[in-house]
């Protein structure tokens, strides 16, 4: 039998990285071992990585394959994915979580990954590293051709155990903060069924 949550009704509202780290406002700001230096080695290393896949000439299917071990690797699916649930995230069973978690990861592969396809041609360039309570921002801008470069940064936290990034926000748009707008309407639309949710994720994107 599918379980069923009661989500809380979704706004829509505009997004900002100053809305984003309002939002980790209540992210516990106790001493960790992560450093301005760590932080830039992280998203050097994604952004070489996202670099290598947009310059690689792969049809856009294997590129989102390619960019699902990315974001496997170096971003804090599990942090994420908790977090665009939000309150219906506690009512979910250990093993809910799970399949959510991995439908989640799938499905905002697809998604980013399709936009990042936008990116073919292009470049991204990391620039600076700011610390931010207990995470760091890193800013990156993004040069296409023919387009005025945009700004995508990464916020990078060990709250894990390890150096990952847990939110990436592109013009000014927390993809944290959107997913968990979007996945809210989603779970509306299916009346708080998690399970429904979690087999349209496998299919979304």
């Amino acid at each position: 039998m599918t379980s069923k949550l009661t989500s809380k009704p979704t706004r829509r509202f505009f997004m900002s990285a100053g809305l984003a780290a309002m939002g980790l406002a209540s992210m516990p700001d106790t001493a960790r071992a992560l450093t301005k230096a760590r932080a830039r080695a992280l998203i050097d290393q994604v952004v070489s990585d996202i670099n290598r896949v947009i310059a690689s000439g792969q049809p856009l299917s294997q590129m989102i394959v390619e960019f699902e071990r990315i974001f496997a690797r170096y971003a804090d699916v599990s942090i994420i994915a908790r977090s665009t649930l939000g309150a219906d995230a506690n009512r979910l069973s250990g093993a809910q979580m799970r399949a959510y978690t991995d439908a989640f990861r799938g499905y905002i592969s697809r998604k980013y990954g399709k936009r990042f396809n936008e990116f073919v041609g292009g470049r991204i360039e990391v620039k600076d590293v700011r610390e931010v309570k207990s995470w760091y921002e890193v800013r990156s801008m993004v040069y296409l051709r023919g387009q005025s470069p945009f700004e995508v940064s990464f916020l990078v936290s060990d709250r894990s155990g390890k150096d990952l990034f847990f939110d990436m926000v592109i013009e000014g748009i927390s993809l944290r903060l959107s997913e968990r707008t979007e996945i809210g309407a989603m779970l509306d639309r299916r009346n708080g069924d998690i399970g429904a949710l979690i087999t349209d994720l496998k299919k979304a994107g």
